[in-house]
């Protein structure tokens, strides 16, 4: 049996979730690793038994035993290690947010398509049981037209001081609700068409002082094309845990998707206190959906199929965050690009 042979770029915490998921493939193997950081290249070649690590990416392309990448870097360096990969024959797993800008979502896609190789998104959430469920209810039309749609999504910690830089990062709305945007895009089979979008920063004055746009909590509201009105909040840090849930209003009903407690504990005492337990962290809650979407990007370059998400998908995601940004900063309406992405 062929097994697709990884290397992963960037051995941080994201490329570990990853690079454990790699392990519980049967068509996929690790075979090298690198990362600018000596002890994390130092820790990943012990747990992995990797002969090979490096500590720039060039060196790990440069690897002829490598089919295959898992990219986690920093979002300001994806453009770069995603072409640089796709020009050395990889095919490309490429956590969100895509990248910064349109132009160099575009230049991924072209060279991805230049090479011949496979590019897929990091939106696991398409891949987690629960959302499949849900989209299955509303492609089947059970709900009616889709109303309005509503999705949270929460950070326990966090942002590292890099995204308190939006020229690097594109701020929270990116780094954490890129995922928001994509689910809302994923689940109406609509593009978002304009943005309108309040931030604030309520809870880091260390990084207001040296980057006083930064902001730990929005709310913005979509208007689709396809008339659905979509709406996400995204706060980091939220302090009590991880949550991630979506509300959809349809003309014959509701359909909810997601909890904030920890598999669904929740009880109320004779006091009346309620009490729950929050998710720590997003390699808690989507813990089966980030294995479930590498095995998908697997058989994809196995079987010679199309990637379930494309980089169209992760350019749309990127068009809705850089509308949002402006219209943090205008105050006002901002269209989203209409050729971002699949059509409404």
């Amino acid at each position: 049996m062929r097994r697709l042979r990884f290397g992963i770029i960037g051995a941080g915490r994201a490329g570990l979730v990853h690079a454990r998921n790699l392990l519980t493939l049967p068509r996929a193997e690790i075979v090298a690793a690198c990362d600018p950081v000596a002890q994390t290249r130092a820790s990943a070649a012990e747990e992995f038994g990797l002969d090979a690590v490096y500590a720039e990416h060039d060196e790990l392309l440069a690897d002829e035993r490598v089919d295959a990448v898992v990219i986690t870097t920093p979002t300001f360096l994806h453009r770069q290690t995603a072409c640089d990969a796709a020009s050395a024959g990889k095919h490309v797993f490429l956590e969100k947010p895509m990248a910064l800008t349109l132009d160099e979502c575009d230049t991924i896609n072209d060279a991805v398509e230049r090479a011949g190789v496979k590019l897929q998104i990091g939106f696991m959430r398409r891949f987690d049981g629960g959302f499949r469920r849900a989209k299955e209810v509303i492609d089947s039309g059970t709900l009616g037209r889709i109303m309005i749609i509503k999705s949270t999504g929460r950070g326990p910690g966090g942002p590292g001081p890099w995204m308190w830089d939006l020229r690097k990062s594109n701020g929270i709305v990116a780094e954490v609700n890129s995922h928001d945007l994509d689910t809302l895009h994923w689940l109406t089979g609509q593009r978002p068409v304009r943005a309108y979008a309040e931030a604030h920063n309520f809870k880091m004055p260390e990084a207001a002082e040296r980057f006083p746009d930064f902001y730990d909590n929005v709310v913005a509201t979509l208007r689709f094309g396809g008339d659905a009105i979509g709406v996400i909040d995204g706060t980091c840090p939220a302090g009590y845990g991880y949550d991630a849930r979506v509300e959809v209003l349809g003309e014959n009903g509701v359909l909810f998707i997601g909890t904030s407690q920890d598999r669904g504990t929740y009880h109320i005492t004779v006091d009346g206190e309620a009490h729950g337990r929050s998710f720590d962290s997003w390699r808690t809650l989507f813990k089966d959906a980030y294995r479930e979407e590498l095995a998908a990007f697997v058989d994809a370059v196995l079987d010679g199929t199309p990637t379930l998400v494309s980089g169209a998908d992760g350019r749309a995601a990127v068009a809705a965050v850089l509308a949002i940004n402006e219209s943090i900063r205008t105050g006002a309406p901002v269209a989203v690009p209409t050729d971002a992405g699949v059509p409404a």
